[in-house]
């Protein structure tokens, strides 16, 4: 998925920030991408996280939690 795909499915959401990752990853329909990103591409699921507006301490915490 290119960067430009990434931000136009979490643009298109609203109301990002009242909801969990999980929610917001769902509601952008990169729950699946983001899983694969956990297992083999560290950045992307950093990238990911950060679009979809997600404080940079919550995103080291996930990010090292599911090694």
């Amino acid at each position: 998925m290119t960067k430009k795909q990434l931000l136009h499915r979490t643009i298109s959401i609203e109301n990002l920030r009242g909801m969990t990752v999980n929610e917001r990853l769902y509601a952008c329909g990169l729950l699946d991408e983001f899983d694969k990103a956990m297992q083999s591409d560290k950045v992307l699921a950093k990238k990911i996280l950060t679009y979809l507006l997600v404080d940079e301490a919550s995103i080291e915490l996930i990010l090292n939690s599911k090694q």
